[in-house]
């Protein structure tokens, strides 16, 4: 038996969700359905005012309500510290270790050639000409992902970088912390040997 028209559209668009599949997306519209109409408001207004509201910061690219964002605003911050991220989530979660008080960029993506993903697609441009404002006092601190399409990231970035004069680094990377040698996988223990430090 089929669903109702008004329910099937809503399990549809629920469906277009990353990580939603049909069950998930059927459980939530039926949860949607017996809510009190509250909710259903609510959700609809929440969405309406994020695709409304929300928009990239013009220094940093990051997601903002306020343009420039509290993190570009805030004058206790370093400006001469870049961290470059790929995606606002990233940015997100170096902000919630409160260890970092410098500046972000967001690149919004990776390269990716196997995808089509270049420079001109992501915000490499804008993180030139932000530096080129900064001096070459500043340090570029990458925080890309640790896989194939990070990586490729970071070395571009401390090719362009590097020879004009911008001290460029690199999260470290290795075990993490409480984890067990024997259950570590071994380009983890690599990294951590190659990252080693004095103690």
């Amino acid at each position: 038996m089929a669903h109702p028209g008004p329910i099937a559209r809503l399990i549809e668009q629920f469906q277009k969700l990353p990580g939603i599949g049909e069950k998930t997306a059927t459980r939530l519209a039926y949860h949607v359905l017996k809510s009190a109409p509250v909710l259903a408001q609510g959700l609809a207004e929440a969405i309406r005012r994020v695709k409304e509201e929300v928009v990239l910061c013009r220094s940093c690219w990051n997601l903002t309500d306020a343009d420039p964002c509290a993190i570009c605003r805030d004058d206790r911050r370093d400006p001469l510290q870049i961290c470059v991220v790929e995606e606002p989530p990233d940015l997100l979660a170096i902000e919630r270790t409160g260890k970092f008080r410098g500046h972000f960029h967001v690149l919004h993506g990776a390269l990716s050639p196997l995808d089509g993903i270049g420079p001109d697609d992501l915000h490499f441009g804008e993180l030139l000409d932000r530096l080129e404002k900064l001096g070459k006092k500043c340090e570029v601190i990458v925080a890309t992902n640790l896989n194939a399409d990070g990586e490729a990231t970071a070395l571009y970035l401390a090719r362009i970088l590097k020879p004009i004069g911008y001290r460029v680094t690199r999260l470290a990377q290795g075990i993490p912390t409480g984890g067990d040698l024997e259950y570590v996988d071994p380009l983890s223990i690599a990294k951590s040997l190659e990252n080693r430090r004095e103690l």
